[in-house]
């Protein structure tokens, strides 16, 4: 049976910033096997907070299902809740989020911020805490992009050069790429990972 991903999220999943405009999302296709065939539609909306996501993902998902396919969401969550709500209400939408994919029968991964550096650490922390403990609660695989990041010198690097100190480059996004397929991703699509990873 044919897979059908679904990508949500903000400019991270579109790979703003990365001159080869693969993001991680399309490092992380690259180097998936195709077989059985992979469709991947990243469904990216640049500046949106949790909120906003919870809001739009059923209406730009749920058209594009097919019946034939095996179709699976991953959810791409950035920092823009940051200064917007509290960390409580981003635990919030994020559970109504997957407990809503969860209605619709849709296997969900989830793949944690990065870091940035022109917020604080503690509020960075508190909110992939919230993340990753809504995931745990719910056995679904969530990506720590914030804890192995935050001090790793090309991740610094990188963002020193940020376009808008939210989004990494080519670098930073190969970096992201490789906790992704480190942290569940082919055992969570059901396929063999490489012979080289």
């Amino acid at each position: 049976m044919n897979i059908r991903v679904f990508f949500v999220g903000d400019e991270l999943v579109a790979g703003y910033g990365d001159a080869r405009a693969l993001g991680w999302v399309g490092r992380t296709m690259a180097r998936s096997p195709h077989d059985p065939p992979i469709t991947a539609l990243p469904l990216a909306w640049p500046g949106q907070s949790t909120e906003n996501l919870v809001h739009r993902w059923e209406k730009e998902v749920l058209p594009r299902l097919d019946k034939d396919a095996d179709n699976r969401l991953v959810i791409g969550l950035g920092s823009h809740d940051l200064g917007l709500t509290s960390t409580a209400r981003s635990r919030l939408y994020l559970a109504n989020l997957l407990d809503n994919a969860h209605r619709q029968n849709l296997p969900v991964f989830v793949v944690g911020p990065p870091p940035r550096l022109d917020v604080s650490q503690r509020d960075q922390e508190a909110l992939n805490r919230a993340f990753a403990e809504v995931c745990d609660r719910r056995k679904i695989p969530y990506v720590d992009c914030y804890t192995p990041l935050k001090n790793h010198e090309q991740w610094l690097t990188d963002m020193a050069t940020s376009p808008d100190s939210y989004s990494p480059r080519q670098a930073g996004y190969g970096l992201m790429t490789w906790l992704v397929l480190h942290k569940g991703w082919h055992s969570w699509l059901g396929i063999e990972p490489p012979v080289s990873d």
